[in-house]
């Protein structure tokens, strides 16, 4: 069996060699039903007589200028550290099959590389000596098509999914420098108590490093120059300097770039097309038994014609199930005079996910009792969305939108004390209808920012470029007694997907009908 040879780099490793000479099917995975023939005459007749590649490299994308500044703010915070940021490998759903690949968010934030990217990359800052850094991104490059990676591994031969990017193509499109995966092996070798890891993104890679920090730790101790270093001697333990730069990167993120605005703007757009095309759709979803399911296939066809996926699991929940925040099984009917909650998003290939929640009544008509909550969440809603502009505090928005579901349910009598009383710290009975927040930060993840400091988020001031949504809702769950019967199994949320502007906000999901009357006008259209 011959090596692969990275094309970009002539030399090819003794890792490189030991990692093709194991392929997928003889792991064990699959090895007791390979019908891959082994003679001689089949590998010199299968690795022969194909076409030369169009080797042309591509222009750089869009993206690869905003990830260099990016990269430029990270470098800034920790000079002459080495920083580790690893894509993830695939991940197993069940024997030799994986999930869909998606590679991690502070990858993808920092390269520019979104559905396309390599499983098991790794993006390498490297110190230099000026204070800044060199990037880098390790990944395995394709193999040659006289290897029997290409037809004899089912994970990554060109054979089985299909063509690979080359090193060059991949420096030219990220405008990075590129170098094999084998080569990584030296970063670890290198590695220092000062090198940083994302610890979440690539548990193998992250045991390496602890691995190679420790070593260099303990080389230090016995040293005449021993000095502490930052670094916990326990292998996969927390790390409060990892954790540090897991925070910086998710900081970096509050504030979005005219890029991730646009690639935002299209996501929602598309999510909008597939709200649209769930309701021309309802003849069939409430002829299925599991109309949930219908309702979350549409929209995933939408979300794959238009991006790369659904940024997160669709909630799909009819009647009692729309009081289910998180409603994912999607299994149950849809039921003319029911409402329907539909919290679901589009994923660009960028990665960049819209979320957005529309509730419908599936006959096109609110009953009172529906319109009435309809109503009272969509006036939480708007209220939150009068006080955005820079300056403000971000938990204000959550505070705008329960001052009107406490006064709401205050006037229903569903509380035992006045809305005033019920919105004192002590208190907060009116949150029995509403447990969840108001709003949370968009981007990459559908819960952007999570590792930010709580004075950067809950408590943070809004800047013009941030992105996030405003959700009130309503939730009488059908056992629950402490609200009249005829609330009982009624759920509305409302989503919108905030920009914040100069001078204000931008609602950027507008366009998606959100009074009772639009709503009912909306569901009717669809279906004449």
């Amino acid at each position: 069996m011959e090596t692969m040879t990275n094309t970009g780099d002539a030399t090819a490793t003794a890792h490189e060699a030991a990692t093709d000479e194991t392929t997928a099917e003889e792991t064990g995975r699959n090895a007791n039903r390979s019908t891959t023939p082994e003679s001689e005459g089949f590998k010199d007749f299968i690795t022969s007589g194909w076409a030369e590649r169009d080797e042309r490299l591509p222009e750089a994308r869009p993206q690869a200028a905003h990830a260099a500044v990016r990269r430029a703010k990270v470098s800034a915070e920790f000079p002459g550290q080495r920083l580790v940021i690893p894509a993830g490998d695939m991940k197993q759903r069940a024997n030799d099959t994986d999930y869909p690949y998606r590679a991690h968010s502070a990858f993808a934030h920092l390269t520019g590389w979104g559905s396309d990217s390599e499983p098991g990359a790794v993006l390498v800052l490297e110190p230099t000596g000026d204070a800044g850094h060199e990037a880098t991104v390790y990944f395995r490059e394709r193999a040659g098509r006289d290897s029997e990676e290409f037809y004899a591994n089912p994970a990554i031969g060109e054979f089985w999914i299909g063509p690979r990017p080359s090193l060059a193509h991949v420096a030219a499109d990220l405008q990075l420098g590129t170098r094999g995966i084998a080569d990584f092996d030296a970063v670890v070798d290198s590695t220092d108590t000062a090198t940083l890891v994302v610890r979440e993104a690539d548990p193998a890679i992250t045991e390496r490093i602890d691995h190679a920090r420790l070593r260099f730790a303990a080389e230090e101790a016995l040293s005449t120059n021993a000095s502490d270093a930052p670094f916990s001697l326990e292998v996969n333990a927390e790390h409060e300097p990892d954790g540090d730069f897991a925070r910086v990167l998710s900081e970096l993120r509050l504030v979005k770039d005219d890029f991730e605005v646009a690639e935002l703007r299209a996501a929602v757009d598309a999510t909008e097309r597939g709200f649209g095309e769930v309701l021309a759709e309802l003849p069939r979803i409430t002829s299925e038994v599991r109309g949930e399911r219908v309702i979350e296939g549409v929209f995933a066809t939408r979300a794959r014609l238009d991006g790369n996926d659904v940024g997160y699991a669709s909630i799909a929940a009819a009647g009692p199930h729309a009081t289910i925040l998180h409603w994912t099984r999607n299994d149950g009917p849809v039921v003319p005079g029911d409402l329907v909650l539909l919290d679901a998003g589009v994923e660009m290939d960028s990665y960049y996910t819209a979320d957005i929640t529309r509730t419908f009544p599936v006959n096109g008509t609110f009953s009172p009792v529906q319109r009435q909550v309809y109503e009272a969440v969509l006036e939480a809603a708007d209220a939150a969305f009068r006080i955005v502009r820079p300056g403000i505090v971000f938990r204000e928005i959550h505070a705008a939108a329960m001052a009107v579901i406490a006064k709401r349910t205050a006037e229903w009598g569903f509380l035992p004390v006045s809305a005033e009383e019920s919105l004192q710290p002590e208190n907060q009975f009116h949150r029995r209808y509403m447990v969840h927040g108001t709003s949370h930060h968009l981007g990459l993840d559908v819960h952007d920012c999570a590792q930010a400091r709580r004075s950067m988020y809950l408590d943070g001031v809004l800047e013009a470029g941030m992105v996030f949504t405003i959700e009130p809702g309503l939730y009488f769950q059908a056992d629950d007694l402490s609200v009249p019967e005829e609330f009982r199994g009624i759920g509305v949320r409302i989503e919108d997907d905030i920009l914040v502007t100069a001078d204000g906000a931008e609602n950027l999901s507008a366009g998606i009908p959100r009074t009772a009357d639009e709503v009912e006008a909306w569901v009717r259209g669809a279906q004449a």
